[in-house]
């Protein structure tokens, strides 16, 4: 029994939870006093390197948003159109099944991510929009090209698919999913955020990505550094304070990797 069991369905919740939780958790880090003393980058560096504006950054992820509830809403509602009604899997197993659609989201992440970057043509025309966020923060965490909203899109459903999991435990996977991507790319290294400790890839992991040292480098996302340290493109990063306040990524060049 879930608290929207009886006013929307499974199908209808797993398309517009991750979407609100996308706006309600990235308003929520955009609407902070500015916490200087923890932050990776000044307020000065987000206003003068990024490339873009915030008013272009919430349009162009509005509408990735909205492809997103198109095939969410078909892939998800297939469920309810079945025969019978589908019986949810013991907590044991939706624990396993998510684990799964967590590796297999990486694997989708990492490849497409690295082959944007080490092809020319897409890097130019698609991957490059991303990269204008040279300081990223919370609400630009979906802030893609189409076409690359469209393939992260697609890996998602491929991870639900592989993964087995009910529309109902998609639910969960999916604002999981968000809320990892907007704390990654949120800017902050606040005290006692558990996704530092206990996820190798994190806030200052991912902004050494979007350093030029670090742009060949920690391709994986959202969840784990696997392929990264697998395939050589693992940089570690060191975190240095700033004598006016807050923190810098730096990398940790002693142990960098050859790609």
């Amino acid at each position: 029994m879930v608290f929207w069991e009886g006013y929307v369905s499974d199908g209808v919740m797993g398309t517009f939870a991750p979407i609100v939780v996308y706006w309600v958790y990235g308003g929520f880090y955009q609407l902070l006093p500015p916490l200087d003393n923890y932050r990776l980058h000044t307020r000065r560096e987000e206003e003068e390197e990024n490339l873009v504006s915030l008013s272009d950054v919430v349009k162009s992820v509005l509408l990735q948003q909205l492809v997103q509830a198109i095939v969410s809403l078909f892939m998800l509602t297939l469920e309810a159109n079945g025969s019978g009604v589908i019986e949810q899997p013991s907590l044991p197993i939706q624990i396993m099944q998510i684990i799964v659609a967590m590796f297999v989201l990486d694997t989708c992440q990492y490849f497409v991510h690295r082959y944007m970057h080490q092809n020319k043509f897409l890097y130019r025309h698609v991957h490059s929009q991303h990269h204008r966020l040279i300081v990223p923060y919370a609400i630009g965490a979906l802030y893609n090209h189409p076409l690359e909203g469209l393939l992260d899109i697609l890996g998602g459903a491929i991870s639900y698919l592989v993964s087995g999991m009910t529309a109902r435990t998609a639910v969960v996977f999916f604002c999981f999913t968000v809320i990892k991507a907007i704390d990654d790319h949120c800017g902050l290294w606040l005290p006692g955020n558990l996704f530092h400790l206990f996820f190798e890839n994190n806030t200052a992991y991912h902004d050494i990505h979007h350093q030029l040292q670090g742009f060949k480098y920690n391709y994986s996302q959202p969840f784990f550094p696997i392929w990264d340290k697998l395939l050589g493109t693992f940089m570690p990063y060191r975190l240095v304070k700033r004598p006016e306040g807050g923190f810098e990524a730096r990398p940790a060049k002693e142990t960098v990797q050859k790609s």
